[in-house]
């Protein structure tokens, strides 16, 4: 060992160490596949700030530490299946959760105060400065999310007392959902192309495909389970769970608040869901439709 600390502090320094010599290589490795230049050199940049972070702690514990292959593998695959933004962000935000032992560290350690600057201000701004394509069209993703769980899991609420068969459920979901589908694509690729975007095929592109994603996401329970009522408990578990999800990868991605805008997003859809199933009640009620 280099140079003398506590062992409450050399404890501290050995978990950063380890974590910045994971970072460094998650970086590099994710640089290796993106495509766009200025993003591949920002992710080089911070992998050479995260190595030369591990050189200052290996002065303190005098080993050299190898990278975890289970977190570097995780990582990689998050930044191929979900995108680089949202795999990089949310790494990082582990290292929010190490403000106070950055604090302790500081009594004992002077570099230890240099660093956590660099990782505050510093990477921060390098990593506002990745530009993903597919993020550029969240708006549209999130157009085409909202609209097929608000439209759909009304449709489908209300069918389902009003039909009460999950097959017809299912069957007019589809249909009603996949018409809907090409609705929202061509009304966002009009609009866009109405603003004199050059993105327009792109844009609707999105929506159109997070549209059909939701279709077949909320079809799905009606075309496995026999019973209606299980169908649709089953369905706005599913609702919950695609607000949960995407909600949170945005947030991530895009330094948004996630408690808000997810209940505001599952207040919507449920509320409209209730509303939908008591219109179907009426609607087999007073009509006196009985299938």
């Amino acid at each position: 060992m280099n140079q003398h600390v506590s062992e409450t502090a050399l404890a501290v320094i050995k978990k950063m160490q380890q974590n910045e010599s994971n970072e460094s290589v998650i970086y590099e490795k994710i640089a290796g596949f993106v495509k766009d230049e200025k993003n591949k050199q920002t992710l080089l940049r911070l992998a050479e700030e995260e190595a030369a972070h591990c050189q200052v702690w290996e002065g303190y514990t005098g080993i050299k530490m190898k990278p975890r292959r289970g977190k570097v593998f995780w990582y990689t695959l998050l930044a191929r299946v979900l995108g680089f933004t949202f795999a990089v962000k949310l790494m990082e935000r582990g290292e929010g959760n190490a403000q106070s032992e950055y604090e302790m560290l500081a009594e004992e350690v002077e570099e230890s105060v240099r660093i956590r600057q660099q990782e505050e201000e510093h990477e921060q701004a390098l990593l506002a400065m990745l530009d993903e394509e597919s993020l550029q069209y969240v708006g549209s993703m999130v157009l085409g999310l909202n609209d097929a769980l608000v439209e759909l899991t009304g449709s489908l609420a209300g069918f389902a007392f009003a039909l009460q068969n999950t097959r017809l459920i299912a069957l007019s979901g589809l249909i009603v959902g996949i018409s809907a589908t090409f609705s929202m694509a061509s009304s966002e690729f009009l609009s866009a192309r109405s603003e004199g975007r050059t993105d327009a095929l792109k844009s609707c592109s999105y929506t159109g495909v997070a549209y059909l994603i939701t279709v077949i996401l909320l079809v799905l329970p009606y075309l496995l389970l026999t019973s209606y009522m299980t169908a649709l408990a089953s369905m706005l578990l599913i609702v919950v769970a695609i607000i949960a999800g995407f909600t949170y990868y945005t947030s991530v991605a895009q330094d948004q608040p996630f408690g808000s805008r997810f209940g505001e997003m599952a207040l919507i859809s449920i509320s409209v869901a209730v509303l939908s199933f008591v219109v179907g009640i009426l609607a087999k009620k007073f009509l006196g439709v009985d299938l």
